[in-house]
């Protein structure tokens, strides 16, 4: 079996048309993260780093591509450059994102993320943010909106206070149908919980014993659109999307959870937890992360002691959780096979391993989901 591997940060895409709403949206997330250490790339397009300088001095490690568009690049080298910067130990980020250019192909900056080699980054989705107001005029001045659209993870709907609520209805429709299988949740002023993008640090930033001001430092009095700068949860932004656990003691059939995994529903942006695969694999735990079309199990061995379950939190939006927990409590092993070889369960393991990501090997799934 593969050897478990050291912890990956993941690596978020923020995109979105001129004005939507993107770089609010960051700054919002940078001003609620809770002790987490958010590394940014900001890919500005033009000499003015307007954007750039929006969140200069607001995060722990801030990198500017500075002119040009990055998906025009030939290859992810430049790319490849800033994500070792920011994935060195002294950094200790929780977690990078990319916010493109306005101009920028989201599908291209994906296929950078997947091609490059830093072993110390994992996809953490693309998320596409429109502008409610502006979207019928964007759509027809930039018709490539639907393309970038079908390739999104999760799509924020922003700006929603600038319309009634009959043409959010049809808004969010819409862009349901557009998306396809990713998530779509409502924003105003881009305010959405950041746990939908990341799970928060357990280490607060007091731990640094050299700490530069965090964005929460610079924004204590007042926030720049009038609200509050530390807002908690006091808007209830988890109302947007709904989490759902799953915990068994009776391990997993692999067969079974792959096929549930292959057929999640519309919605359904985010899987995280642990599997337990019993006979298929007694000495490894499977991390599992999922988001969007883009799956990944890392297996790490067994502690000593440690209970064996399986532990998963669904997070997305218009899913329906009932049906969620009775597909997951289908796929478990009540009543093995007695005539079941050894051959057979190593067989039933192929799918899971298919997901175990080789070094130099592409993730199939994503691979798909970006060709469609």
């Amino acid at each position: 079996m593969t050897p478990p591997r050291t912890p990956q940060i993941p690596v978020v895409v923020l995109a979105g048309f001129l004005g939507s709403g993107k770089t609010t949206l960051l700054n919002h997330l940078l001003r609620n993260r809770e002790g987490t250490r958010i590394g940014v790339i900001v890919n500005d397009f033009g000499a003015i780093e307007i954007d750039a300088m929006t969140v200069s001095g607001q995060v722990g490690s801030t990198v500017s591509l500075g002119n040009g568009c990055l998906c025009c690049a030939v290859d992810a080298s430049e790319l490849d450059t800033f994500l070792e910067t920011l994935t060195r130990p002294s950094a200790r980020l929780d977690v990078i994102v990319i916010e493109a250019s306005g101009l920028a192909e989201p599908q291209e900056l994906v296929r950078m993320l997947l091609a490059s080699d830093n072993p110390h980054i994992l996809y953490g989705g693309l998320v596409e943010v429109v502008d409610a107001a502006e979207f019928d005029s964007t759509r027809r001045r930039h018709p490539e909106l639907d393309r970038h659209l079908a390739v999104a993870d999760l799509v924020v709907l922003n700006k929603t206070d600038r319309v009634g609520e009959a043409e959010r209805k049809r808004l969010r429709a819409t862009v349901a149908e557009l998306s396809g299988p990713a998530a779509v949740i409502s924003a105003v002023h881009g305010r959405i919980d950041p746990e939908l993008l990341f799970d928060p640090a357990l280490r607060p930033d007091h731990e640094d014993t050299v700490r530069q001001l965090t964005f929460e430092d610079l924004l204590r009095e007042e926030a720049p659109d009038g609200h509050e700068g530390h807002e908690g949860h006091e808007e209830h932004l988890h109302a947007a999307y709904e989490s759902v656990d799953f915990t068994s003691d009776i391990p997993m059939d692999p067969r079974r959870f792959m096929e549930f995994l292959d057929s999640r529903p519309d919605g359904l942006y985010r899987i995280k937890g642990f599997a337990d695969f019993g006979a298929g694999d007694r000495d490894n735990t499977y991390a599992l992360h999922a988001v969007g079309r883009f799956l990944r199990f890392v297996p790490r061995a067994w502690g000593r002691g440690e209970q064996r379950l399986t532990q998963l939190v669904m997070i997305g939006a218009g899913i329906d959780a009932e049906a969620l927990l009775a597909g997951l409590a289908a796929c478990r092993a009540d009543e093995p096979a007695l005539d079941e070889s050894a051959d057979a369960v190593e067989r039933g393991m192929w799918g899971v391993l298919r997901y175990v990501q080789q070094e130099a090997d592409p993730v199939d799934v994503q691979e798909a989901a970006l060709e469609a």
